[in-house]
């Protein structure tokens, strides 16, 4: 179904996660001098997690991408998917960042993924893009009443990237 999008025709509209590589740098850098600063995250993770993010900056090929894929927007009985949810940041993206994010916190079942995805992907550039997730949303989730510190969630993945 993810492929389905992704080889569908481009919307006319940018989609709200395209980014130009320096804007998200720069916010990536702020984000990070801000996690350490305020305690939130030992340094040491968020330099090595900037550092995995990296490989996530480079131009990509856009496609019709969800844009906020998580498994929770995805419905499924049985083997069969009947119904996304949450369309609101939908546009033209990179589908590695889709990817990345239907698999955030679930490593164990990427090749899963892949498989049914049939198609070459970057695996750095897919991990790269959990630790950008990661580092970007921790002080959001905290700041909302999340725990990003609760097993599986984003801590557990910024951790398991180094």
């Amino acid at each position: 179904a993810v492929r389905r999008l992704h080889d569908a025709p481009l919307p006319p509209w940018p989609g709200r996660r395209r980014r130009d590589p320096d804007e998200l740098a720069a916010e990536l850098d702020a984000e990070c001098e801000a996690l350490v600063t305020s305690g939130v995250l030992p340094a040491d993770l968020v330099t090595r997690n900037r550092r995995v993010a990296e490989a996530a900056l480079r131009a990509w090929t856009p496609v019709f991408a969800h844009g906020d894929l998580q498994i929770d927007h995805v419905f499924v009985v049985g083997a069969e998917v009947t119904g996304v949810i949450d369309w609101s940041e939908a546009g033209r993206g990179d589908a590695l960042f889709d990817l990345a994010t239907l698999t955030l916190g679930h490593e164990a079942r990427l090749g899963d993924l892949l498989v049914g995805y049939g198609a070459d992907v970057d695996l750095d550039v897919l991990r790269a893009w959990w630790s950008v997730r990661g580092l970007l949303g921790v002080r959001w989730l905290v700041e909302h009443g999340f725990d990003p510190f609760a097993p599986g969630c984003e801590v557990d993945v910024l951790k398991s990237r180094v």
